[in-house]
């Protein structure tokens, strides 16, 4: 499809024909792109009053789109990580632009100028355990519902499966038996195999044995039949913490989330001696490098090497100030 120069045509093309037809993005990405220029297009239409379907390419210059990243960050509350990811949509559109566009180098070039923001990586969260322990034991198992949160849990502290992944799974995508596994496939499109321990595939087994709600494949459906939503998984997971602080009161002060659930699995292969590359085969990840947050967030691993150096000999000292000048320097 040619574009015809308007801001309406070249987004239509480059969902249709780069995203979709071309990279082949996955429905997570262009989901993810869909959302920055719905904001972004509701941004300007309140900014120019002018609706988004007669916004002229020349009107989405580099201040409109600093101005909607700043609110971002001020009105919505959102973090630099996901301005930053709004961003990257934006400055994918723009490549693409800069190719069915040429004339409008110039305007290109200054949106594509601008930076990333900086920001602070924390530390990951993760559950040990005996807060593990406390959790599966929070779904009443006499219900079906309860066996459904149960299965769900325990496959998601096993495996390590990101929340997409977890929703997404269908029935036939549990292998049981010898060399029991579960497939999925995750970010980039790609398919993984994830082994089972005896455990799940016991609680697993027994959970397929149960008649399918309206017939569904998912393999964790509502009661209804379809498939779980990111906040229902999000509020079945809160209303089973609140239950397990009462056996397990270190809960109280962990924001537990599905993803917790997953580094929960990464720092028990890597407190287990796993090896990095192991790990990253495991969750999926692209880059090993991906895999360092869990190495900086193992405290254990830390206070080990610590007991195995030297000592310093420390000798106590009485204070004495410093010159004045270099002082104020310093504390710049």
């Amino acid at each position: 499809m040619k574009s015809s120069g308007t801001l309406a045509a070249l987004l239509e093309s480059f969902f249709t024909q780069r995203l979709m037809n071309q990279r082949q993005a996955s429905p997570h990405t262009i989901g993810s792109y869909r959302d920055t220029f719905r904001l972004l297009l509701h941004f300007a239409q309140q900014r120019l009053h002018k609706a988004p379907a007669k916004l002229a390419f020349e009107e989405m210059d580099a201040p409109l789109i600093a101005a909607f990243l700043d609110d971002l960050e001020k009105n919505r509350g959102i973090s630099i990580r996901s301005r930053n990811l709004r961003l990257t949509a934006i400055r994918s559109f723009f490549h693409y632009a800069a190719y069915e566009e040429p004339s409008r180098a110039a305007q290109i070039q200054r949106v594509l100028a601008i930076p990333g923001k900086r920001h602070t990586r924390t530390l990951v969260h993760f559950l040990d355990r005996p807060e593990i322990d406390a959790l599966l034991e929070a779904p009443d198992q006499q219900t079906w519902l309860g066996r459904r949160d149960h299965a769900l849990l325990l496959l998601a502290v096993q495996t390590g499966l990101r929340l997409s992944e977890l929703t997404g799974l269908q029935r036939a995508d549990v292998v049981l038996g010898r060399g029991a596994h579960v497939r999925c496939v995750g970010k980039g499109r790609k398919e993984r195999c994830t082994p089972l321990a005896k455990t799940a595939v016991a609680v697993l087994r027994a959970w397929i044995r149960e008649p399918p709600k309206h017939r569904t494949e998912a393999l964790f459906p509502t009661a209804r039949g379809s498939r779980l939503s990111p906040d229902s998984v999000s509020d079945l997971l809160a209303k089973h913490v609140a239950v397990a602080c009462k056996s397990c009161p270190s809960l109280r002060k962990k924001h537990v989330t599905p993803h917790v659930l997953r580094h929960s699995m990464a720092m028990g292969l890597l407190q287990a001696g796993v090896d990095r590359a192991v790990i990253a085969l495991w969750l999926g990840h692209e880059s090993v490098e991906t895999t360092q947050i869990y190495l900086e967030a193992n405290l254990a691993m830390k206070e080990e090497i610590l007991a195995k150096t030297t000592p310093l000999n420390g000798k106590p000292g009485r204070y004495r100030p410093g010159d004045g000048l270099l002082a104020f320097l310093q504390n710049l």
